[in-house]
């Protein structure tokens, strides 16, 4: 006969709880439990590498888990995390700002000295905008530069990538990341090398087609002192947000995760971003034991999330009515928008299921919410990982949810 001692007695005892939430039927919900259980076994997805989560909201009771705990790699899944940060550290008011600066002195119609185009980090900057702020600079009767336009992109570093990316990412996944990128990097159909010099070019360029002349152009950093003439912002953070969960945009991603750090930290730069995120998950109470945070897209091979940590994120999100509306309509619809349009398109998931997609040559994920009784998360690895069967496994799953919801 073995005596157990007090301490061994409650470390069983807490197993026994652990296991009761997270193992398979723990919620009593047979039938559901069975169904899910029955989407998970699809021909192409091994368990040992697939994870799979449920819970009610708004209580974040487990209703189904498996493999809660095993760290996977998130593809488009890590945006949810980079959602949330910036939501909370920049708000939703927030607007991205690009700044016209003059160093010099102003002498009728003539601006003597330069003038700094600089950048904070607007995914969204497009030539329109530069033309706004050209505009600005003629009715305020500027018709000479004798300095130069010189681009500042220092509110970020000068890393154009992120950590653990591959090779092959670079400009295929995401344009080149800047504090200072206007279309998106591209022009005449091709993508720049260096996306602030370019920026200034196309200012000077759309300058002069308001018959205003300058100098010319380089890169450099705005002088302590330098008069603010003028300022363009962007759409408001939630609009931000909705373009890219809807088209699972790598680019803006990156450019908010740097945004986040800079805000924060004043460091302009993905690391920094990615601690601030994780500081700022820690702070929600959400579990991070296997969670590795280091970009914003979800590109990099040393990201890892576990299926506890998105749901209770989820959960986190449906329990606050603001970031809860914000998210809604951020994330793809089935068989309405986004990355969903053309999956569930049919039966109670269309329109039904908010969530977001997540796929790379090694991963698939698909995790958001079914009307407003479930959230789940669903990821699926391989080497590679089979799409078609990660699909059928997430849709599946999903679909049960749905019919679960249209059926109470």
């Amino acid at each position: 006969m073995c005596i157990l001692g007090g301490m061994a007695i409650r470390a069983m005892a807490l197993a026994c709880i652990i296991l009761a939430c997270v193992a398979p039927g723990a919620s009593g919900a047979g039938s559901l439990d069975r169904t899910i259980s029955a989407a998970l076994e699809t021909p192409g997805v091994a368990n040992r590498t697939s994870t799979a989560m449920v819970v009610e909201i708004p209580s974040g009771r487990v209703v189904y888990a498996r493999n809660p705990d095993l760290s996977l790699e998130p593809a488009s899944n890590e945006k949810l995390c980079v959602n949330y940060a910036a939501l909370v550290v920049l708000g939703p008011r927030y607007r991205f700002p690009t700044e016209l600066l003059g160093e010099g002195v102003r002498d009728g119609s003539t601006w003597r000295g330069d003038l700094v185009l600089k950048g904070f980090g607007d995914p969204s900057l497009t030539s329109a905008g530069l033309d706004r702020l050209a505009g600005i600079l003629l009715r305020e009767g500027v018709r000479t530069v004798t300095g130069r336009i010189i681009a500042d992109a220092s509110y970020y570093d000068a890393d154009r990538t992120a950590p653990g990316w591959l090779p092959s990412f670079a400009g295929l996944e995401s344009p080149p990341l800047a504090a200072l990128v206007v279309d998106r990097a591209a022009s005449d159909g091709r993508l720049v090398s260096n996306p602030p010099l370019a920026a200034a070019i196309d200012f000077n360029r759309l300058l002069d087609a308001h018959g205003i002349r300058t100098g010319g152009v380089k890169t450099g950093v705005a002088r302590a002192g330098a008069a603010l003439l003028a300022t363009i912002y962007s759409d408001p953070l939630p609009q931000i947000l909705e373009f890219m969960d809807q088209n699972s945009d790598n680019f803006t991603a990156e450019m908010l995760l740097k945004a986040i750090g800079a805000h924060v930290t004043g460091r302009g730069t993905t690391a920094a971003g990615a601690v601030v995120v994780r500081q700022i998950l820690a702070a929600a109470d959400i579990p991070l034991a296997g969670v590795r945070i280091v970009d914003g897209s979800g590109l990099s091979r040393w990201d890892r999330v576990t299926a506890a940590e998105l749901s209770a994120l989820l959960v986190k999100i449906w329990n606050s009515p603001g970031l809860r509306a914000i998210m809604l309509d951020a994330l793809p619809v089935a068989g309405e928008s986004g990355t969903l349009a053309s999956r569930m398109t049919t039966g109670p998931a269309r329109g039904l299921v908010h969530a977001k997609t997540g796929t790379t040559d090694i991963a698939s994920a698909l995790s958001g919410f079914v009307g407003g009784r479930f959230a789940f998360v669903t990821i699926e690895n391989g080497y590679p990982v089979d799409w078609d069967a990660a699909h059928t496994t997430q849709d599946r799953v999903a679909e049960a949810l749905a019919a679960e919801v249209a059926g109470a």
